[in-house]
C-alpha cells in the first residue's frame, strides 16, 4: 500500500487464479469480497497521516496498478516476458510467499533466485516471511506444508543470490498470538539490495 506513494507503476502477481481474480475485483472498486478499509486506515496511521486519508490512498493505489499477473516462483522465468523493463524492476515485495510454496530449503533458495531475475541490479527486495513454520491451515482439516526457516537460512539464501542485506527485523510471536492455524514462531522483515 505504501509503495503507491513512491512508484508510478505497480504490478501485482499471484500464483492462484482465485487470488488474482480477487485483486482484479478490488481494482474495480467495490466488487471485492474483502473490505480492506481497516488495513488502509492502519497504513495511513503508520505513515503519519490521518486514518481518514484511506480512501485517497486506495484511489492512488488503484491508479498505479498496471497489471495483475500470474507468477510461478519455481520457474526460472517466473513472470511472462514483456511486462517489466529489460533492466528489471526497481523493487520487489514478497510477503509470506516463498516459504509457503517451497517444500524444502533448496526449493526456497531457488525460488528466491528466480524472483531475483525480475529485479534490476541495484534494485531492492522487501522479503517478509514466517520463521519456524512447518504448516498452516488452508481450511478445516487442510494442513499445507511450509519450509520451516530460521534467521540464518534467510540470510544465507539472500547472500547466495548476491544480495546485500540492509536490514533484518525479527518479530517473535508471543504465546497469545499462537492460535493453532499454524506453528509459526516468528516473522522476518528483510530489506536487501541486489548487487
Amino acid at each position: 500500500m505504501s509503495g503507491c506513494e513512491r512508484f508510478d507503476r505497480v504490478i501485482l502477481s499471484d500464483f492462484l487464479e482465485v487470488n488474482r481474480r480477487e485483486l482484479q475485483n478490488w481494482l474495480q472498486e467495490g466488487k471485492s469480497s474483502i473490505d480492506w478499509t481497516s488495513y488502509f486506515k492502519y497504513v495511513c496511521e503508520l505513515e503519519g497521516r490521518s486514518s481518514s486519508a484511506w480512501a485517497e490512498k486506495a484511489t492512488r493505489l488503484r491508479s498505479v496498478v498496471s497489471n495483475v499477473l500470474p507468477l510461478d516462483v519455481h520457474q526460472s522465468c517466473p513472470l511472462s516476458p514483456g511486462f517489466l523493463p529489460p533492466s528489471g524492476a526497481d523493487c520487489l515485495v514478497s510477503s509470506f510467499c516463498l516459504e509457503s510454496v517451497s517444500h524444502d530449503l533448496l526449493s526456497f533458495t531457488n525460488a528466491l533466485g528466480h524472483i531475483s531475475s525480475l529485479l534490476k541490479k541495484g534494485g531492492y527486495l522487501l522479503l517478509i516471511g514466517a520463521l519456524g513454520e512447518s504448516f498452516y491451515m488452508g481450511g478445516p482439516g487442510l494442513y499445507i506444508p511450509v519450509v520451516p526457516l530460521d534467521e540464518s537460512q534467510v540470510c544465507a539464501s539472500l547472500k547466495a543470490h548476491g544480495y546485500e542485506l540492509l536490514q533484518l527485523c525479527i518479530y517473535h510471536l508471543p504465546p497469545d498470538m499462537k492460535v493453532g492455524v499454524d506453528d509459526v514462531t516468528g516473522v522476518f522483515f528483510a530489506k536487501a539490495k541486489k548487487a
